[in-house]
């Protein structure tokens, strides 16, 4: 976005950004000298004024095992911010990105929240996290499917609806809207901006408890925008458009696994105008750094329990595949174990 802001101000051809982004899309080129196809003296313009790097993301530490990636990268103000891709064996890709270093929401759940928000992140940080080369170094192709499930509330940042846009450009990232997911927690007045300006995008909502004084202990953001107002503006998008829902359950042990919660949460999605439209994801807790010692991962059977106890209520339901269990795969874990190496770490970083 900046250097094509740039480049119209400077009176450059309009050709000469298409001639960047295939550079970009192809995955040959890390920094403006690569670029061939411009003059170069533009390419040399562009490197003072935008750094050497074409993407401004720097992968600072990476952690895999069979089936995930997860990437720590430093942006160029020196922020961090993870990424995870997902192999799966049927042979496509999803990558999870972050839309903030960090979060400033405070849900008990989650470790990013333990990090605190540093700021958000430009749409050309979120892009670059899909787009970057470190990806398809090794021949592999571009993920089939994009999440904004890493670091941050997505709807709290404005400029992931930039990012959403690039992402769905032909001309940019050309990717399907109906890959691209948006995870939320439930930031109402940027969701409703969300299906209006992007209908096709799928939702996730998290829920995690349909009782809004328990929820609003796990997911502060509660009391500023009720559970309530964020299904309503759901259930007239799901009239409107036909798209699936989704809403995310996570359950935790001896908090929100009862038989109560089972049925309190079937009721809410069963009064919804287009129920069969709506989608419950069970996601079984796991664990990370800062969040609450008492928060305990519920049994595999539970959690099996739990699905089944939604399916015979009529509800649409399943328990969400999870991979990446031995590397820190809670979102902001990386990050924060990142942080807690402290100064030793920060040494090796400037080597």
């Amino acid at each position: 976005m900046r250097i094509r802001d740039h480049l119209a101000r400077t009176g450059a051809p309009a050709f000469r950004f298409g001639q960047l982004i295939a550079a970009w899309q192809s995955s040959t080129a890390e920094t403006f000298a690569d670029v061939h196809a411009l003059p170069a003296g533009l390419r040399a313009d562009l490197a003072e004024r935008f750094g050497p790097r074409l993407h401004p993301l720097t992968p600072l530490e990476v952690q895999r095992d069979e089936q995930v990636e997860k990437v720590l990268f430093a942006s160029e103000s020196g922020a961090r911010i993870e990424t995870v891709v997902s192999h799966y064996r049927a042979g496509w890709d999803s990558m999870c990105i972050s839309s903030q270093a960090g979060c400033g929401l405070g849900c008990t759940f989650c470790a990013t929240g333990a990090v605190g928000l540093v700021r958000n992140l430009t749409a050309d940080e979120i892009v670059a996290q899909v787009m970057h080369p470190h990806w398809t170094r090794e021949g592999r192709p571009r993920p089939a499917s994009v999440a904004f499930m890493g670091m941050g509330e997505a709807l709290a940042n404005p400029h992931v609806f930039d990012a959403l846009t690039l992402l769905t450009d032909a001309g940019y990232a050309g990717m399907s809207a109906r890959r691209v997911t948006v995870s939320t927690v439930g930031f109402a007045p940027n969701l409703a901006r969300l299906v209006d300006r992007h209908p096709r995008v799928t939702i996730t909502l998290s829920v995690h408890s349909p009782f809004a004084q328990e929820r609003a202990r796990i997911i502060p953001l509660e009391e500023q925008f009720p559970l309530a107002q964020s299904l309503d503006i759901l259930d007239r998008h799901a009239a409107t458009s036909r798209r699936k829902v989704y809403l995310a359950y996570l359950l935790i042990a001896g908090v929100n696994d009862s038989d109560d919660h089972l049925a309190a949460l079937a009721e809410l999605v069963r009064t919804r105008s287009r129920p069969e439209l709506f989608h419950v994801s069970v996601i079984r807790y796991n664990a990370g750094a800062g969040t609450p010692p008492d928060y305990r991962a519920p049994s595999s059977v539970r959690v099996d329990e739990f699905v089944r106890g939604l399916t015979v209520r009529g509800v649409h339901a399943t328990r969400r595949r999870q991979f990446g269990t031995g590397i820190d795969a809670a979102c902001g874990q990386l990050h924060a174990n990142y942080l807690a190496a402290g100064p030793a770490r920060l040494r090796h970083d400037r080597r």
